[in-house]
């Protein structure tokens, strides 16, 4: 008896089986699937441009007495134009020194390499200065002493600089200051700031050691070289501010001083 119960059922307990089977089946393929998760953005990381250390405001507009400012020329066509303000300036002695073509150019290349050993005379934007370099040869061989001959090379043009209208001086390079950006970005800064790095290269001018005019030189090949190391290792332009003279460098610091308040100021 209880064989025959057991016998049928096993039958209803496969038909049970299978049906369930069947049925999970069909709930897996009828199944909605899931909404796919909403893709989030990948924000791209924002390559902030670095802001300059020491701005320029654009100039204020002028009065209707004043008239309006002349719009800037191109950098390849503002030779005449920046020459003629220059004169104004400073009067045309300044004009006739500085050279011919390039002189936006020539300034933003010659300040970029003072800091550095030398600065190419194909980049200087002055005429070479009148008079010769003169040394006065001392006992024993290979010594020599500047000269004050060579102090007053640069007199004239420490005059004529120190004699500019500094605020007019910063007037005039913030309305230019367009096209000394340009240069400076052409010259390999595409970043940079030329303001910012006038201002570098002036606090460099002013950590200039301040030495006694009596400077040693020798003369191990064709050029003349400072006797003493710690002076030879100097900048171009720090060599030129010890060149100048103690009289001449001082008067030149102070003008520097003024213009950077100034630019840092506009």
């Amino acid at each position: 008896m209880q064989t025959r119960r057991t016998e049928w059922l096993i039958p209803v307990l496969l038909a049970l089986g299978a049906a369930a089977a069947l049925w999970y089946y069909w709930i897996q393929v009828n199944k909605t699937p899931p909404a796919p998760a909403p893709e989030v953005p990948v924000q791209e990381q924002s390559r902030a441009e670095p802001e300059p250390v020491h701005p320029l405001q654009e100039p204020a507009p002028r009065s209707a007495e004043r008239g309006e400012l002349v719009p800037l020329p191109p950098l390849d066509q503002s030779d005449d134009y920046f020459r003629l303000e220059m004169s104004e300036l400073a009067g045309d002695a300044i004009g006739e020194l500085l050279v011919e073509s390039g002189l936006i150019e020539r300034i933003v290349a010659t300040v970029d390499n003072l800091p550095r050993d030398h600065v190419a005379e194909r980049i200087r934007p002055l005429q070479r200065l009148g008079g010769q370099f003169i040394v006065e040869p001392q006992d024993g061989d290979d010594a020599y002493l500047l000269t004050e001959a060579n102090f007053e090379r640069y007199t004239p043009l420490v005059d004529l600089v120190e004699g500019a209208d500094l605020h007019s001086a910063g007037e005039l390079y913030r309305r230019f200051y367009p096209l000394f950006q340009k240069a400076y970005v052409d010259l390999g800064y595409p970043q940079g700031y030329f303001n910012d790095r006038l201002v570098e290269v002036i606090d460099h001018l002013l950590s200039t050691p301040d030495v006694d005019d009596a400077v040693a030189l020798v003369r191990p090949h064709v050029l003349y070289e400072y006797a003493d190391p710690e002076l030879e290792e100097l900048s171009s332009g720090q060599k030129l501010l010890i060149r100048m003279g103690s009289r001449n460098r001082s008067r030149v610091k102070q003008t520097l001083r003024e213009f950077r308040g100034i630019i840092t100021s506009l």
